[in-house]
This record gives structure tokens, sequence and C-alpha cells, in this order.
């Protein structure tokens, strides 16, 4: 098994650039130019729905999306739809599950664990809800989780409320379950909270649960890898 990972924080993106970046890490991991990597990200207002999502789970047409200042996206990940915005730290693992286990659910169930181990640093609990993925409070879903696998590598990931703005997850049936409300860090704490303190938290929860040393890398010095693998 790998003993370390890197962890990238790539500040605020769009969706779009990401998800290229994501696809330059996946095929250098394939090949086994890469160890596994963790990308932190901030996305702009941002819908996006899964494979085998419902399009109606969005209910607002393009005229309310542009009023919102929200972009709408069908991409590859698992799950159906979901929202990205400003005040969420998203985070994508690039991990290889054939040094790992070879089993997408029990990767799922780690992804939760590291956010509950995460959240428990704030004195949050937050909790599985059976037959359904994702991280829960009594207050609502603090984190949403979908994922894609392509020869036992990993990309997408989990997308954790910090401050979001709660208002845009009522444009949407948030991950297609009806009745259920989304919520946040700051919503369950009433107090701020800092984003960089999530991201350690998060982090060193992931390299407890995977069993591996963080490695943290600047951007330029991550990105400069990147360019020389696609030479």
């Amino acid at each position: 098994m790998p003993k370390e990972f890197l962890c990238v924080d790539l500040g605020k993106r769009s969706f779009d650039e990401v998800l290229s970046i994501q696809r330059r890490v996946v095929a250098s991991r394939q090949a086994g130019n890469l160890p596994d990597v963790l990308l932190f990200v901030e996305h702009p207002p941002t819908y996006t729905l899964g494979r085998g999502g419902c399009r109606e789970h969005l209910l607002v047409d393009e005229v309310e999306l542009e009023r919102l200042g929200a972009r709408w996206i069908e991409t590859d990940r698992g799950g159906d739809i979901t929202f990205h915005g400003p005040g969420q730290l998203v985070g994508y693992p690039v991990v290889d599950l054939r040094l790992w286990k070879r089993d997408v659910h029990a990767y799922l169930r780690a992804l939760e664990q590291v956010l509950i181990e995460s959240l428990e640093q704030f004195e949050i609990k937050a909790v599985r809800d059976p037959g359904l993925t994702g991280v829960w409070h009594s207050k609502g879903k603090l984190a949403a989780i979908g994922v894609r696998v392509a020869r036992w590598v990993t990309s997408h990931g989990f997308a954790l409320n910090i401050h979001t703005d709660l208002r845009y997850f009522t444009h949407i049936v948030p991950c297609g379950i009806f009745g259920r409300k989304v919520s946040s860090m700051e919503d369950v704490l009433r107090q701020s909270v800092a984003v960089n303190l999530v991201k350690d938290s998060v982090s060193l929860a992931f390299s407890r649960v995977f069993e591996r040393d963080v490695v943290m890398a600047r951007q330029a010095d991550f990105e400069q890898i990147l360019s020389c693998e696609s030479i």
C-alpha cells in the first residue's frame, strides 16, 4: 500500500477547470506516475447532475439560473443533483483502489468516515443515514458524496458545507432525496468556522482513515508535475 498521498489546495476554480485537472491526475495515477492525490477546491455557484440523475430535480429554468449567477453541468460522477458554491469545501480524492481495497462501497463508507471524524473536531456529531450516501446531522445533510471509478482509480468526491448559502439548495431536490433538509457547519454551530481549519481536519482524517501520510504540495509545484506528465 502507498505510504503517502499529495494534498493540494487549488483555491477557487471553476468546475470545468478542475474536472480537466482531475482527468489528467487520474490518467497519471492509472499509469503509476503519481501517488494518490487529494484536491481541495471551492467552486463558483454550480449545480451538477450525476449519471442516472433526474433533470427534473432542478426546480428552476435557465432564466432563474442566470439570475442566481449559477451554472448547470451534467457530469460523469455517480449520484443525483447537488450544488457546489462559495463557503463549501469540495474534495476530490484520486485513489488507486487496487492498492487499498477493490471495493467501491467500502470507499464510499471511508469517505463518510473521513468527514464524520473531521466534524468531530468541531464538536459536531455527524452520522450516516442507512441506505443513503453522505453525512448527516439532525439539522440536515452536511456533506454530499458522488464518485467515479475508472480502472479502479477514483475521481470526484465530496462537498462539505461550511458556511454555504443554503438558499441555493431550495432550487433543487438535493441528491434526489425529497423532504430532507441541507445544513452547514455554521448553521449547526451558530458561529463562524475557519475554512483552513476544516481543510486541516479533513486532510488529517483522510490520513488516518486511509492509513497514509499527508504530503502538502503547492499549487505551482503540483501543476509543474502535471505539466511534465503531459509531455
